[in-house]
């Protein structure tokens, strides 16, 4: 892992045992993220984008396998670490907010008795550990930080549990903070004020952030680098400003091209990608994308394709349409 890497994921691929079959849920994924760096991962719903989240802070279902591959993290091979060790390091070191901020709070335990509780690795007296849980509180725009500390989480809105939630990741200061789609269960005003929290927040806590969405806006609005993922493979990555203005994956071109953002004109009928993911028990042959791809040729068929240079420096994406030696599209 080089010098300037926080986070380094290399070939890592996935299985779930499903009854009597083999989920290939991630193939080969690669990703690596920075200090302070803000990271991207976006793709349909079932792309792998929670379970390459839930791998790198090791909250997989008990029915998965990491098959090969390494999470490379602060010199450590997250992915080999026994559960004890990744205790040691999940909370303090990596920390994630989850999607839904309705079920990630205990409802029968004070907010501030939560917050205390996230602590109890460090060497603070009650009182200061208290007086820091306050403070984060009034970090994340809760007002009356103090006596909120008593209040229950069904005694805050949904905008402002997911502040809460938020602040619990970042109380004890990680290097990476995982976001798995945390806007998802809040309406439109409420989700640009947790994303304008969170890049607040980064600026003032220096962490780096792997970002996971479905919503194309938000990440432009808030990612410096994006991760492209299609049925358990990543398919493009690269600066935000290169996926989204010069994108080279059909893939992503046609997940662009759906954004209802991009809609000028009044329609009934919103733009679709046509067909459905493939069956990951059995992937098919070649690329993953062709079945659904308006420019694939024979070559996709029979061959996957491997990482090709895209328009800016370090954008990659998985295309045989980018390899200058390619005869001819269909």
């Amino acid at each position: 892992m080089a010098d300037d890497t926080l986070l380094s994921v290399r070939d890592l691929s996935i299985d779930f045992s499903t009854a009597g079959n083999r989920l290939h849920a991630l193939r080969n994924v690669d990703l690596e993220v920075s200090p302070g760096r803000i990271v991207g991962i976006v793709g349909e719903s079932g792309c792998g984008k929670s379970t390459l989240a839930s791998s790198l802070i090791g909250l997989l279902a008990a029915n998965a396998e990491i098959v090969s591959g390494a999470i490379e993290f602060e010199g450590q091979d997250l992915a080999r670490l026994s559960a004890g060790q990744m205790r040691a390091v999940r909370g303090r070191r990596i920390s994630m907010v989850f999607q839904d901020p309705m079920t990630s709070l205990n409802p029968v335990v004070t907010i501030g008795r939560q917050m205390t509780d996230i602590q109890y690795r460090e060497k603070r007296s009650a009182a200061e550990k208290r007086r820091v849980a306050s403070d984060m509180l009034r970090t994340v725009g809760i007002p009356d930080a103090e006596s909120r500390l008593s209040a229950y989480p069904h005694q805050f809105s949904g905008g402002m549990r997911q502040r809460i939630c938020i602040g619990m990741a970042l109380l004890m200061e990680p290097a990476l903070l995982i976001a798995d789609e945390p806007t998802t269960a809040l309406d439109a005003t409420l989700e640009v004020q947790v994303i304008k929290l969170l890049k607040e927040l980064q600026r003032q806590f220096g962490c780096a952030i792997v970002f996971v969405s479905h919503h194309l806006g938000t990440v432009a609005e808030l990612c410096d680098e994006v991760v492209v993922m299609y049925a358990g493979e990543v398919v493009e990555r690269g600066l935000v400003r290169d996926i989204f203005r010069r994108p080279s994956h059909p893939y992503t071109q046609a997940l662009l091209e759906c954004d209802p953002a991009r809609i000028t004109a009044p329609t009934r009928k919103l733009p679709t990608i046509p067909g459905t993911l493939p069956n990951l028990v059995r992937p098919p042959n070649g690329c993953i994308f062709r079945e659904r791809c308006p420019k694939a040729f024979a070559r996709c068929a029979v061959e996957a394709p491997p990482e090709y240079s895209g328009a800016g420096a370090g954008h990659r994406a998985r295309c045989h349409l980018l390899d200058e030696t390619a005869e001819g599209t269909a």
